[in-house]
């Protein structure tokens, strides 16, 4: 079986190849593989769906297990199976970098959350705020706690709470898998 790297890199794969069909099939023939692929998602997406809901009544404990596997999570989510919200899940992931960052003075304030944007707006607290190392600390710590609780989130904001400045956007260095699947096409 795949390694969640491997999926990462089989999603970029997919979409590399739409890609390069696109830039050489007959418009109606890329539309046709698109429907295919859509379809496709959405059969084993509705099986999923399923899935979800005959452990939820059989073995309901089952479902946190399920939600703690990577590549379960990111496949419940993008199918609007997860059963947490998403500010939950946010939040629950920056509860669990709230101790490293108090390691070093610091905390981390959940302000918003654009689900419709798949973006988060945060302030660092204590030390964190306006520590020059805050953008690594962010990058490593609280980007990859939000990324593997919420593989939807696409931007991370940071509030400049002493400055006339305004939020600082933080770019991933890798885009979650999800956005990659196919079920994000327009036919």
């Amino acid at each position: 079986m795949a390694t969640p790297h491997d999926l990462r890199t089989i999603g970029d794969l997919i979409e590399r190849r739409l890609d390069e069909l696109r830039a050489v099939a007959d418009p109606r023939l890329y539309d046709r593989a698109e429907e295919l692929l859509r379809l496709v998602t959405e059969l084993y997406g509705a099986g999923l769906a399923r899935v979800v809901d005959v452990v939820g009544e059989a073995a309901p404990a089952v479902i946190d297990q399920l939600v703690d596997d990577e590549l379960i999570c990111s496949l419940l989510v993008v199918h609007g199976l997860h059963p947490d919200e998403l500010t939950a899940r946010v939040e629950r992931a920056l509860a669990g970098v709230r101790p490293f960052l108090a390691q070093h003075g610091g905390d981390v304030q959940l302000l918003d959350v654009d689900a419709d944007v798949g973006a988060v707006l945060l302030q660092l607290l204590g030390s964190c705020d306006g520590c020059p190392s805050s953008a690594v600390t962010l990058q490593s710590a609280v980007e990859r706690a939000i990324l593997e609780a919420a593989p939807e989130i696409a931007i991370i904001d940071v509030v400049q709470p002493n400055t006339a400045q305004p939020a600082i956007p933080v770019a991933f260095v890798s885009k979650p898998a999800y956005v990659a699947c196919p079920t994000e096409m327009v036919s």
